[in-house]
């Protein structure tokens, strides 16, 4: 499953729009909040928001999380090792009051699991890209966080 989140604040049409185009090409059901926004998905499960405990659910259950460019949406991708595009919004579309997403995907775009589509049309090399490094990065050896937590659950539990 893919989650696309716009956070709570502000709508997103121009991303949900996009996504949606993109939603029947997609191998992998598409499941969005779309925050007050006006546009209307007709190819994805869309709700303007989720209570916080069915948003984190969503986002343990995501292959890979599309957002906006804001760092809550990192945050939770990080928290489960899922990758993420980020497509930042831009002022001068009123999408926001500053172009501040535009400096946080900036700075974000060589982490790593992190993908950055500027506007519409890289999206779907961004996805791509994406879900390819998702599924590298599940077939391979564990690191960091998840190594830690590995080890703290085989001492709880004995093995």
């Amino acid at each position: 499953m893919i989650l696309l989140t716009v956070g709570t604040q502000l709508g997103f049409d121009r991303l949900v729009a996009a996504m949606d185009a993109i939603a029947p090409d997609l191998d992998q059901p598409l499941i969005a909040q779309t925050g007050p926004g006006r546009y209307t998905p007709l190819h994805m499960q869309a709700e303007p928001f989720f209570r916080p405990s069915d948003f984190e659910e969503l986002v343990a259950r995501s292959m890979l999380i599309i957002a906006h460019a804001g760092i809550g949406s990192v945050l939770s991708a990080r928290r489960h090792n899922t990758p993420i595009v980020l497509m930042p919004r831009r002022a001068k579309l009123g999408e926001h009051r500053n172009d501040h997403q535009l400096a946080t995907a900036a700075h974000l775009r060589d982490r790593e699991m992190i993908f950055v589509a500027d506007d519409e049309s890289d999206l779907p090399g961004a996805i791509e890209r994406a879900l390819a490094a998702g599924q590298s990065a599940h077939q391979s050896q564990p690191t960091g966080l998840v190594q830690l937590q590995s080890a703290i659950s085989a001492f709880i539990l004995g093995d």
